[in-house]
């Protein structure tokens, strides 16, 4: 055992996946031990099994932190964010193009000051970290200072992030512009300083096609070939309005998803936020590709982009990857149990009914399948790394009455995806150790 990576035991309400959710009956999907016990040695889980079970195996030295009754899995995935727009939360009023050149646009000028962006990406993680979220794929700024700030304070807390320097030539404020050689040459410094160093793992970040030449999408795509686990995030079709700019300025190309196709950035481990506005050919070919889709709809809500069609992505025949993102700040909460709530509330709009375990897989296990992190990170199984969250159904009044009510494990799980928010967040372990607390 290390110094560094604790060795206990916790004890709850513990949540495991039989299956993906979306190819076999929820409710089967869903394992709940109402007294369960996870080990976890050297900040690894060792095994999970019923606490009467694995009690008689447990040394007598090892610590035992009992959370009865409250739910314990995975932690949260958030498959699309950025730290720093974290300032410039709840800001009112604008749909996406007007928004950021109000709103966001000046605020990341700011992360040009080392200083500034530590203080920033400090605070940024620890709130992650009280919203239960213990791994995102995260856009930082044009600024190299930014990523090795969100780094730096990502390697301090331990927790597995993907993050990248946002590359921009053209259609931004010239403060926040790279060149196509410029953007290449800072992210090749920054993935040989990040990627694969302790938790941290790089993402090649163009912002969108409108903010990038077509050189810049193509040596982002060569970034890509210089090593097979890079990440790559950007956006796709988020409104109508951003469609129509990217018709105007790639006209010899099919479509959105064309022009990054073109440029080699359709592949495993790219995540395409938001995808509101996807055709039938375009699922067809992230399916083939193997790409991500990240749906985020608090932030679809707030800007008023519309609503991701999830069931077609999901659709068994040609099976999208999805999970889910907070898309802060054009979304207004960093807790997945809102996005969750929220991408109920979508799916309604569209017919359809998301069933809470389904919502769980994608912030979880799904999520992990989804960037190819699993079983590494998402699930409670032997070997994975110990990052956990810890949910407590009786946090507030209102859901403590309901959670009394609740029928079932998965009854109980909806209730705090309507209801709960970070006071619902008992606890979260990174590898085995307890966020701003001792155990």
């Amino acid at each position: 055992m290390t110094a560094e990576l604790p060795s206990l035991v916790l004890r709850g309400t513990t949540l495991r996946f039989a299956g993906n959710p979306f190819d076999m009956p929820p409710e089967e999907a869903l394992i709940a031990d109402p007294d369960g016990a996870i080990i976890i040695e050297n900040g690894r889980i060792s095994a999970v099994g019923s606490f009467s079970t694995l009690a008689s195996t447990l040394p007598a030295t090892l610590p035992i932190i009992d959370h009865r009754p409250c739910l314990i899995g995975p932690g949260f995935i958030d498959a699309h964010v950025h730290y720093p727009q974290f300032g410039v939360i709840a800001s009112y009023g604008e749909q996406l193009l007007s928004w950021l050149e109000r709103y966001v646009f000046p605020e990341e000028r700011r992360f040009a000051d080392r200083a500034y962006a530590d203080s920033i990406a400090g605070a940024f993680l620890d709130s992650l970290l009280d919203h239960g979220t213990t791994t995102a794929a995260v856009y930082c700024t044009v600024h190299p200072e930014s990523v090795d700030a969100f780094f730096s304070a990502s390697r301090q807390r331990n927790t597995r992030m993907i993050a990248g320097k946002v590359l921009m030539d053209r259609n931004a404020p010239d403060f926040l512009r790279d060149t196509a050689q410029q953007g290449y040459d800072e992210s090749r410094d920054l993935i040989d300083r990040w990627h694969g160093q302790g938790r941290q793992l790089y993402a090649v970040t163009p912002r969108f096609a409108p903010t990038s030449t077509e050189e810049q999408l193509t040596l982002a795509g060569a970034l890509l070939d210089t090593a097979p686990d890079l990440f790559m995030q950007t956006h796709l079709l988020e409104t109508k309005q951003e469609a129509r700019w990217v018709e105007a300025l790639f006209p010899h190309r099919a479509g959105y998803l064309d022009v990054y196709d073109q440029a080699g950035l359709v592949r495993p481990r790219s995540i395409f936020g938001h995808a509101v506005h996807v055709t039938e050919n375009d699922l067809t070919r992230c399916a083939h590709a193997g790409c991500t889709l990240a749906h985020c709809p608090t932030s679809n809500a707030f800007l008023g982009s519309g609503a991701f069609r999830l069931f077609e992505a999901m659709r068994p025949d040609r099976r999208v990857h999805v999970a889910l993102g907070s898309d802060i700040g054009g979304g207004n909460s960093l807790s997945m149990l809102r996005v969750m709530n929220d991408a109920y509330t979508a799916a309604q709009t569209h017919g359809t009914s998301l069933h809470p375990v389904q919502s769980y897989w994608l912030a979880t296990a799904g999520a992990a399948q989804a960037l190819g992190l699993a079983p590494t990170i998402g699930r409670l199984e032997e070997g994975a790394e110990a990052d956990l969250c810890v949910l407590n159904p009786q946090a507030t009044p209102l859901l403590a009455q309901r959670a009394a009510r609740a029928e079932s494990v998965s009854d109980l799980l909806f209730a705090l995806l309507m209801l709960g928010d970070d006071r619902a967040i008992e606890a979260t372990y990174i590898m085995g150790r307890r966020h701003r607390a001792s155990p």
